[in-house]
């Protein structure tokens, strides 16, 4: 290769550089400083967050959602699973064109800054304005307040009522735990149809189809307790498959919710409930009953034993031993390292997002008493 070669191949270079930066650097760190002006202005202003959950947002979750979903597996997992080779031939790639001085090491570790930064403006852009936009039970005009021990048993009792009508149409395992009677390509079916009926009366909650991508390595994933994911960089609602089917239908509509901008955790776990109430489906309204009884049961059970032990008898025999097939189940998982730490980096998240941690989950017993309150 002669000079003059290479004072081209530099001119080449040059055009696509500004101070020796990739253009594209430039326009993910342009994004990024938008998307720090937009955190910013929805953390200060409700109304503002509300609008832009409410069309932006989903807009943008709309987009990833489908195109995510073009491919029935987990893009994220893949990611995930791959990530070790993308490094190595990251390193591989830095090693061969970025050596020549500190100064070509500190360009690329910029550029890898700039590439990284997506993730931070994924998440802004899509996903954070949910954490400040109005509460559900605002939005529904609820009225959430401190929940008395006979409100409790109250809801418990109407929550039993409604599982106990699905009881004589299940399949039953030897364990005693239920059998989904569908695939996850019916379930997302029949889930988006009964969004579309929580969308018609409730319009803080996102329209648009998305399918359940089942994770490929559940069964170890079950380790870190974590029965599913919204990967906001995808778009995708994620679910662990290992756990027992009637927990399927709630989890997919609960990470479904995260997909429509519903962020808080027991915002979102209400929402499934909202949506498996409203399906046509039997199996899947077993699944949100059952899975809100476990909720307001267990704080029910700290607020009056007694009281919990009489509603508990009441359920049909079917729904106890589902119950009882879950705990046998996940004696295995329940005591781990795995779940520690996991369960450690979720409680900071959460914080960070200005929830109280991991327990928000089960504040939906709040909203739970507070809708049944109102609907009788």
């Amino acid at each position: 290769m002669n000079n003059n070669e290479n004072i081209e191949i530099k001119n080449e270079r040059k055009k696509r550089t500004l101070w020796g930066l990739p253009i594209f650097s430039w326009v993910l760190f342009g994004i990024a400083a938008f998307s720090v002006i937009i955190m910013i202005t929805y953390s200060l202003w409700e109304g503002f967050a509300d609008f832009y959950n409410r069309y932006p947002a989903a807009f943008l979750r709309g987009v990833f959602a489908q195109i995510s979903g073009i491919l029935p597996c987990s893009i994220a997992e893949a990611f995930i699973i791959f990530s070790p080779i993308l490094l190595v031939t990251i390193i591989v790639y830095a090693n061969k064109h970025f050596v020549e001085s500190w100064r070509t090491v500190g360009r690329f570790l910029i550029i890898t800054v700039s590439v990284a930064s997506l993730f931070f403006s994924t998440f802004v852009l899509n996903f954070g304005a949910g954490y400040h936009t109005s509460s559900v039970d605002k939005l529904l005009g609820l009225d959430r307040r401190d929940v008395s021990a006979e409100e409790l048993r109250e809801t418990a009792e109407i929550l039993v009522e409604e599982i106990n009508k699905y009881t004589d149409s299940l399949a039953v395992r030897s364990s005693g735990s239920s059998v989904m009677p569908y695939g996850y390509g019916k379930l997302s079916e029949k889930l988006v149809e009964a969004y579309d009926k929580v969308c018609d009366e409730h319009a803080f909650v996102s329209r648009f189809p998305s399918r359940v991508k089942p994770v490929m390595l559940s069964e170890p994933w079950t380790y870190t307790h974590i029965s599913g994911v919204y990967t906001y960089f995808t778009g995708e609602a994620n679910i662990n498959v290992n756990f027992p089917d009637y927990t399927l239908p709630y989890t997919a509509a609960h990470e479904m919710a995260h997909q429509r901008g519903i962020a808080r955790e027991d915002e979102a776990n209400f929402v499934a409930f909202l949506v498996c109430a409203a399906s046509d489906d039997e199996y899947i309204r077993y699944s949100g009953y059952l899975n809100l009884y476990e909720y307001v049961a267990n704080a029910l059970y700290s607020a009056d034993k007694e009281a919990y032990s009489e509603v508990r008898a009441k359920l049909e025999p079917a729904a106890r031993k589902e119950m009882s097939a879950y705990s046998a189940f996940f004696d295995k998982y329940r005591e781990n390292v795995a779940a520690n730490v996991t369960g450690a980096v979720n409680n900071a998240y959460l914080t960070i997002q200005g929830t109280p941690g991991t327990k928000s989950y089960g504040m939906v017993v709040d909203l739970a008493v507070a809708y049944l309150r109102n609907a009788k």
